[in-house]
């Protein structure tokens, strides 16, 4: 339908077979560029109708749900909004995001600004490209992609308060999470799938258990795992750090061991993944995190750091020139060259 209505109106669109082949029905299409974007009122109102309820519904002259972040936006006025979701709805958060970064830049606003909860099944890519001030808190599961793109936004998920089973036994959430994220943070309360982080760059993700191919090709960031791994675990990984708890110490036979090694933590490490437990348990009540709080220091003795040999080189360069009052770019450029 899509592309019928587009090609009638004469828009530049690929060529689609569907358009192709059926010109009796762009014949008979009698529209305007108005009546067109009532039609997609009606599309978004019956697919997607959570973003409709944040953002699009502005552009379709949606008065009443778009003044359910208009101060927001408009005055960063914080606010809370809570709205049921289906996996009909992708990409929730894509638009809101787009019209924080529209207007306040790459800074986005102050933390948990726009508050939206969401109760249901999300759609593909949930919390695609959320900027800072954005938090989605999601009650429920999620399709793949949670978070691809992150750019400082924050993303929970958690099951429905009901559900009979225990968060951390299940999978709540599908493949390739936080794909390309560059920062802001994702807290997961139960497992998730595979290529979880994948060229992470910049963002912290706390979760309870991932699939294979964990943090394939990350560049930076910060990941906790606080259950188990599938197999080959940082392929490709050449920057950031991930925290593995791994009581049974069998962690290091799923490990991809071409450019990372395995460490115990530092004091440094203790301090900030004791907070960061912290927090994935104040943000999606936790149970897995509050039995390790109970007994910090035993616990922490239990997580291995998986730490990238080429990020080690660039961390000890950056703090012998900082050390000796050298500039730093030229250090690490030379660090490079051997």
């Amino acid at each position: 339908l899509g592309c019928v209505s587009a090609g009638a109106l004469g828009l530049q669109l690929p060529r689609l077979s569907l358009a192709n082949r059926a010109r009796a029905a762009r014949r008979d299409f009698r529209s305007s560029l108005s009546s067109y974007l009532d039609l997609v009122s009606m599309m978004i109102s019956g697919g997607a109708g959570i973003e409709t309820a944040l953002v699009a519904a502005a552009r379709v002259g949606d008065g009443p749900t778009y003044a359910l972040i208009t101060d927001a936006l408009d005055d960063a006025t914080p606010v809370k909004v809570s709205l049921p979701i289906s996996n009909r709805d992708r990409s929730v958060g894509a638009l809101t995001g787009y019209e924080i970064t529209k207007r306040y830049g790459g800074d986005g606003l102050a933390d948990n600004t726009v508050d939206v909860t969401l109760t249901g099944s999300a759609g593909q890519s949930f919390g695609a490209f959320a900027p800072r001030g954005l938090t989605l808190r999601l009650v429920g599961d999620a399709n793949d992609y949670v978070g691809k793109g992150l750019s400082g936004g924050r993303i929970t998920v958690t099951p429905d308060p009901t559900a009979r089973f225990a968060a951390e036994d299940q999978i709540i959430a599908g493949n390739v999470l936080l794909y390309g994220a560059t920062s802001g943070e994702l807290f997961v309360r139960g497992r998730v799938g595979e290529r979880f982080c994948v060229r992470n760059s910049g963002a912290l993700a706390v979760v309870e258990g991932i699939g294979d191919h964990g943090c394939e090709y990350m560049t930076g960031g910060r990941v906790v795992v606080l259950g188990p791994t599938g197999r080959n675990f940082g392929a490709g990984m050449s920057g950031g750090i991930a925290y593995v708890y791994d009581p049974a110490r069998s962690f290091a036979a799923n490990v991809n061991d071409e450019m990372v090694d395995l460490e115990p933590l530092d004091e440094s490490d203790q301090i900030w993944l004791a907070e960061v437990l912290a927090a994935h348990q104040r943000e999606t009540g936790s149970t897995v995190a509050a039995t390790l709080l109970e007994d910090p220091d035993a616990a922490l003795f239990d997580f291995i750091k998986v730490m990238p040999r080429d990020y080690r080189r660039v961390l000890e360069t950056i703090e012998i020139a900082t050390r000796e009052g050298r500039n730093i770019d030229e250090a690490i450029m030379e660090a490079s060259r051997g």
